[in-house]
């Protein structure tokens, strides 16, 4: 009786997670750009790291709850909707303030300017634009800062949970809080403490891509210890030991 019901609900993930796609995706690209042109240089990191620091630190307390109601709870009967609607309606009333923004942004004259220049390069080669561009250090350096944060996290990300079940033994429950109760508190206040540390230090562009660039490297280094850390194999017939 329960796994009939229970293996639709992917479906309910997928869908929800297609809404927070929908709700989310302006975020990074419209925000952070909104941010960076009509506040002062030095407020910008520190605005930005509000941005992003409340989304992860949201993300915690979901692991430190616990489900505590069934498919086949009789609770579910009734004002199931409720959650739903006020949910909806703070979400709605948060979107509010957004309207009272200007329908379109004003370009700097800088802005302008490089909008000029890039335009003449649409008449270009692919391959040679290519070049322009990875020829820029700064762009160069900034796409090496995601080279070696995904190199050195998603193996991280990807196997982490089932490492921890095989190798420690843990459930899968136990394994994502263990996960969520380790990796989200840091990346929280280290993504607070580098928009203090910009701020304080007024780094501009330069010092930004430096600053990235080291912090970048240092954290993929680190996580070559883990190489040093685990647990002996279980002793299974026929993989890990002999049937004799």
């Amino acid at each position: 009786c329960e796994k009939e019901p229970s293996s639709y609900m992917w479906i309910y993930i997928l869908l929800g997670n297609m809404l927070r796609g929908i709700g989310e995706t302006p975020i990074t690209p419209l925000g952070i750009s909104y941010l960076d042109d009509f506040a002062k240089e030095e407020n910008v990191p520190v605005y930005v790291v509000q941005l992003l620091h409340w989304g992860n630190l949201c993300l915690f307390p979901s692991f430190l709850g616990s489900i505590t109601i069934t498919p086949q709870d009789s609770r579910w009967v009734g004002a199931w909707w409720l959650g739903f609607l006020i949910g909806g309606a703070t979400s709605f009333l948060s979107a509010i303030p957004f309207c009272f923004l200007p329908k379109s942004l004003k370009k700097p004259e800088e802005a302008n300017k490089d909008k000029t220049a890039c335009g003449l390069l649409e008449n270009m080669d692919f391959y040679t634009s290519l070049k322009k561009v990875l020829g820029n250090r700064m762009y160069f350096t900034f796409l090496c800062c995601s080279l070696l944060q995904f190199s050195g996290f998603i193996g991280f990300l990807t196997y982490k949970p089932k490492y921890m079940e095989q190798q420690y033994g843990q459930s899968t429950s136990k394994s994502n809080f263990l996960i969520g109760m380790t990796s989200l508190p840091p990346v929280g206040l280290g993504i607070f403490l580098g928009g203090l540390i910009m701020k304080k230090y007024k780094m501009g562009i330069i010092g930004a891509t430096k600053f990235s660039f080291t912090m970048s490297f240092l954290a993929y280094a680190i996580s070559f210890l883990h190489f040093f850390v685990g647990c002996d194999n279980y002793v299974v017939a026929g993989m890990t030991v002999s049937y004799e």
